[in-house]
């Protein structure tokens, strides 16, 4: 049975060229879950934050899109570099909102966060260990999703 929701979206970011076909792979979206898990261990691990918060905050974010993106290439679906991230988040928030929209509205966030700490401005506080440690739980939520919706959703 084919997922239905948020197709017509899907639809159109394949058209155009925010998305692509690839083949679908539980073999790769289990890696990419496993990669997730790593990049949140060493960004929560110990001092890494102190020693380094830009640095842990992107393994942290990191390991948020890497669960969103096990989700699509479970489905056969790689977001393009025209599409970047937020075709990530928005190909999932099109299949999974509702009921899950609550669970993904902090990845957007976390990636202005980290588009900040990597292209930084005067104008910007620099990232904290209280960043890290808030967003800490949202990655958790973001690799538990994953791991709960891939059963679930088959290749488009």
């Amino acid at each position: 049975m084919r997922w239905q929701q948020g197709r017509a979206r899907i639809d159109g970011m394949l058209a155009a060229g925010q998305l692509e076909r690839v083949s679908a792979s539980r073999e790769h979206a289990e890696r990419l879950l496993a990669q997730a898990r790593a990049h949140l261990a060493l960004a929560t691990a110990g001092s890494s934050a102190d020693l380094d918060p830009i640095g842990a905050y992107q393994l942290l974010y990191d390991a948020s899109r890497k669960a969103l993106s096990a989700v699509l290439e479970n489905q056969g679906l790689r977001a393009t570099s025209r599409g970047g991230h937020v075709a990530v988040l928005d190909a999932v928030r099109a299949q999974l909102d509702p009921p899950m929209g609550a669970a993904l509205r902090p990845f957007d966030r976390m990636r202005r966060m980290r588009n900040a700490a990597e292209y930084p401005r005067d104008d910007r506080p620099p990232v904290t260990v209280e960043d890290i440690t808030r967003d800490q739980e949202h990655a958790e939520a973001f690799i538990e999703l994953a791991e709960r919706v891939l059963d679930q959703m088959s290749a488009y």
